[in-house]
């Protein structure tokens, strides 16, 4: 049955009927309408982050642990444009959301009116697809269109773009059905004939490895990884984005490859004779110099985006398709089998450099001590929101991630700022929960402006600085490949524990390894939120590591040799 509505009313009972309950937004001019028509809408919770780019990875990280498309919301001009960034990591990484931007009133557009900018122009290559409204009568469509790209296939944003004038007219609200994309069909099952050539393949592997990448989370299929490589006895790494696909615990888990991966991980990579990728892309700091990544091996791609396929390394079995639908297949497809000994040789590689059991003779305060000690005192019952940097790196490498999605971070855009408005969208995506916001001195500071919506919202977070008074990870690289010149990377940073206190959360500043644990226990113990602070060496470096351009064949290890290691 049809009603009457203005256009703010239809936007709030669409997104009512895409199952929306929770919005991060910062009203503002063009978008006036919509928030007058919001308290109409009990329902619709809305968050008010502090700045709009916060909005946007608050809804990442929400759609990033609850399974729903994430939703944030911004008015026209500066509004709209400091979304861009977090629309940008949306792409990269995969991550659902549809972002909501008032405009101009129609009659004004394309004339540089007051907070006018072409936001769909901007946004068209880190949209998935974006919409501009003119017509009231495409509300209902639009947005039902939007939300189903954004959820469906390979996920990623969709902006809507509404002129003020759409949200104030009125007409009859019936909201469709279903929708109508000839041109959009995303390949969800695997081709059978490629997956009988795949099952082959790993029948007669003696060496074969199997990469997870984000689209195993992403398809919730977890589940089928680990009956897919518990039947065949395949070793499996996790990529940056993949890390929790697989417990890490788990007898058949190897660990991260790439630019700061494991070096017995690398040299599996190098040494299998089958790879079999799923939802992961073949991305350069996975990589490394591309004529040099798994020369001895078959390459068997899984992946619902038939773009990605063979773009970066060719696949002799390409399969395109969900995760989930195809290693369910292959399941049906393969025959048991073990690989003991391949495994065994990749533990043999890896027991001579057991950098998870660490310790630390040097006397110093190391960023090592904080993960050995949250490893050790969480226990994998937390999730964890990490910035990006190398706090990030030694966060993938160091800590026990058990569960699914409990490792959250900005991989392919690399995006400092990210962690703490992420933190925000995964505690409201997860309110029983434990989770833990980490973060270096410099992105820390990026979007510190939203300790004012983890207070406003009550929000529990425990949060982590990892304070070592540099852009670390550029004055590591300024140490290794430019001549130790470390220009505009030194840090003044305020006191992080009095500006947490001028919001009104208690912290902690710890100094040395010995107060590690029990401020660790302090923060659990705090039923609001909490912020600890670890001034830790200034200049420790994340290894093992590849050069930039160079083979994963070569890697630095700790101590920094004047060459790299070769592990052939």
């Amino acid at each position: 049955m049809s009603k009457t509505l203005n256009g703010a009313q239809i936007m709030c009972e669409a997104l009512i009927a895409e199952g929306v309950d929770v919005m991060f937004g910062y009203p503002g001019g063009a978008i006036m309408p919509f928030y007058h028509a919001l308290p109409e809408y009990p329902q619709l919770r809305h968050v008010l982050v502090r700045h709009e780019q916060a909005a946007g990875h608050a809804a990442e990280g929400y759609a990033r642990t609850s399974g729903k498309v994430g939703v944030c919301v911004a008015t026209s001009g500066p509004g709209a444009t400091n979304l861009v960034t977090a629309l940008a990591d949306a792409m990269m990484d995969s991550v659902p959301i549809v972002a909501i931007t008032g405009q101009v009133a129609s009659s004004m557009i394309g004339k540089d009116a007051f907070q006018e900018t072409d936001v769909t122009g901007i946004t068209q290559p880190i949209t998935k697809h974006n919409y501009l409204v003119t017509d009231i009568n495409d509300l209902p469509r639009v947005f039902k269109e939007a939300f189903h790209i954004a959820r469906t296939g390979r996920p990623g944003p969709v902006l809507i773009d509404v002129a003020k004038d759409v949200q104030q007219a009125r007409a009859e609200f019936a909201y469709p059905a279903e929708v109508d994309l000839p041109g959009y069909r995303p390949t969800y099952d695997g081709n059978s004939r490629q997956i009988r050539e795949a099952a082959a393949l790993i029948a007669t592997a003696e060496r074969p490895l199997l990469m997870a990448g984000r689209g195993v989370l992403i398809a919730n299929a977890h589940f089928e990884l680990r009956e897919l490589v518990e039947k065949t006895g395949i070793p499996v790494i996790t990529t940056l984005l993949g890390i929790s696909a697989i417990p890490e615990d788990h007898p058949l888990a190897l660990g991260m490859p790439g630019m700061h991966g494991w070096v017995h991980v690398n040299r599996a990579i190098q040494q299998c004779d089958l790879l079999i990728s799923v939802g992961a892309r073949f991305d350069d700091r996975v990589t490394g110099k591309l004529d040099t990544f798994a020369r001895h091996a078959k390459i068997i791609h899984i992946d619902i985006d038939p773009a990605e396929i063979s773009k970066n390394v060719y696949a002799d079995v390409p399969i395109v398709g969900d995760a989930r639908s195809v290693l369910s297949a292959l399941i049906a497809a393969v025959e048991p089998r073990d690989c003991a000994a391949w495994l065994q040789q990749v533990r043999e590689m890896q027991a001579t450099r057991s950098q998870k059991q660490y310790k630390n003779d040097s006397g110093l305060f190391r960023p090592h001590d904080v993960y050995a000690e949250l490893t050790r005192i969480v226990r994998g019952a937390a999730r964890f929101v990490t910035d990006v940097g190398q706090h990030q790196m030694w966060a993938a490498q160091l800590i026990d991630y058990l569960q699914p999605h409990s490792h959250i971070t900005s991989g392919g855009l690399g995006t400092m700022g990210f962690a703490l408005p992420a933190g925000v969208g995964v505690q409201i995506a997860c309110p029983d929960e434990e989770v833990w916001v980490i973060a270096g001195d410099g992105g820390w500071q990026m979007n510190i402006q939203e300790l004012a919506t983890v207070v406003q919202e009550g929000l529990p977070l425990k949060m982590a600085i990892i304070n070592n008074g540099f852009l670390g990870m550029v004055r590591q690289w300024q140490e290794l490949f430019h001549e130790r010149r470390y220009s505009a990377t030194p840090m003044w940073s305020p006191d992080f524990i009095k500006v947490a206190d001028a919001y009104g959360i208690p912290g902690l500043r710890i100094d040395s390894a010995a107060g590690v644990a029990a401020a660790i226990h302090t923060a659990r113990g705090t039923r609001g939120p909490f912020l600890l602070e670890f001034v830790v060496e200034r200049e420790v470096n994340v290894y093992p590591m590849v050069a930039p351009g160079a083979s994963i064949s070569e890697m630095f290890e700790e101590p920094a040799a004047t060459e790299p290691v070769a592990i052939k």
